[in-house]
């Protein structure tokens, strides 16, 4: 789909033709814990950006049973959190879904919770169904409902359950768990007893979730959000909105991200998030850059082109763009929009400064399905 003029013979990159002595000379580096960078340059220095991870989709319908299976067959207790996590094919050994990113789908029944516990990975949450489930956060009580996106940072304590009378509750869970293991620097601690609440019910989404109201008299120095739940009741309706005073984006139609009321900043550290809505009969153009995506459709149906290789989805599907992927979203319905949840690494590399992007420029910007 796309060339480049570069060869690896070129100035600048490695192009030395082996020999007895050369051979002998790595050998005996080797031995010594060391080696000759032109070996591998070629390898790990690449003209642009390549991802090992690959395009994927994990279809609910087939997973849902599954998932409500693993809550007969073991216990909270048992199991800590009763979690089918989701594998990317060439990320197996680091337990991703793609890139440094991981998820897994989460169920609890009415009456259940997990023991409160915190770890030094982040944590997300998006709810795919159920009644009356709840986490607690810090000593925070908060009530979720479907389609809201909650926040676990690192090294919070926190723990979830759903309340008698409620719905089995199932949400996709979402975690840097592979990125702060490369780092070698996870941990993990389980509370002692049950946490104590500190606020009222719901005080930080009815505190910082307020029409872009900040309380005046209260101090925040977290690295992270203050607002640990973004409801969708409020969330969906922003979109419309948003549609109708702006352009859509060609791309990725109405798009906004879940931010830090206080800073206009991403939610966390390591991953952010967004929701972007297709119009009906969208069909987005296509382009590249550079951040793990992970996509949920909270909404709609519609497929997906990434790489040349089509995914169809529907609602609670879930699928992945690794970095670096062409990739195009386009709604099925000619009268209805579709949204789509995101995860992402783009904390990092946009800290890092290693964001870039571009866009297809063939075939009037849409990829050829192979």
């Amino acid at each position: 789909m796309e060339t480049n003029n570069y060869s690896d013979d070129q100035y600048g990159r490695a192009r030395v033709q082996d020999s007895e002595e050369l051979k002998a000379y790595y050998k005996k580096l080797e031995s010594l814990g060391a080696g000759a960078l032109w070996t591998v340059a070629n390898d790990i220095e690449p003209w642009e950006p390549r991802s090992t991870s690959v395009p994927m989709l994990w279809k609910y319908d087939d997973l849902r049973e599954l998932v409500l299976k693993s809550s007969e067959l073991v216990t909270p207790e048992e199991a800590g959190r009763r979690v089918v996590y989701l594998i990317n094919e060439k990320r197996k050994e680091v337990a991703a879904a793609v890139g440094w990113l991981y998820t897994g789908i989460q169920v609890t029944r009415p009456g259940e919770f997990t023991s409160a516990h915190r770890h030094r990975a982040s944590a997300l949450r998006f709810i795919m169904e159920g009644e009356k489930g709840y986490t607690i956060v810090d000593g925070n009580k908060i009530m979720l409902e479907v389609n809201d996106f909650v926040i676990t940072p690192n090294s919070t304590w926190h723990e979830h359950g759903v309340e008698e009378g409620g719905k089995t509750c199932i949400w996709q869970d979402g975690l840097d768990i592979p990125l702060v293991n490369a780092l070698e620097a996870n941990d993990y601690a389980v509370y002692d007893g049950k946490q104590e609440l500190v606020k009222p019910l719901n005080f930080s989404p009815i505190t910082y979730g307020c029409a872009g109201l900040i309380p005046a008299d209260k101090t925040w120095d977290k690295p992270y959000s203050p607002l640990f739940k973004y409801s969708w009741k409020n969330v969906y309706p922003a979109l419309l909105e948003a549609q109708k005073v702006n352009e859509v984006n060609p791309f990725d139609g109405t798009f906004m991200q879940y931010s830090n009321p206080l800073t206009g900043g991403h939610v966390m550290q390591t991953m952010g998030a967004a929701m972007q809505l297709l119009p009906a009969g969208f069909k987005g153009k296509a382009h590249k850059h550079t951040g793990s995506f992970v996509y949920q459709c909270a909404k709609g149906k519609g497929y997906t082109i990434i790489n040349g290789k089509r995914f169809d989805w529907k609602e609670r599907d879930i699928f992945c763009v690794p970095s670096w992927a062409w990739h195009e979203h386009h709604n099925l319905s000619e009268t209805e929009d579709a949204c789509l949840f995101n995860f992402n690494d783009l904390p990092v590399i946009e800290g890092l400064g290693l964001f870039q992007g571009r866009e297809f420029t063939e075939n009037n910007g849409h990829q050829q399905v192979q």
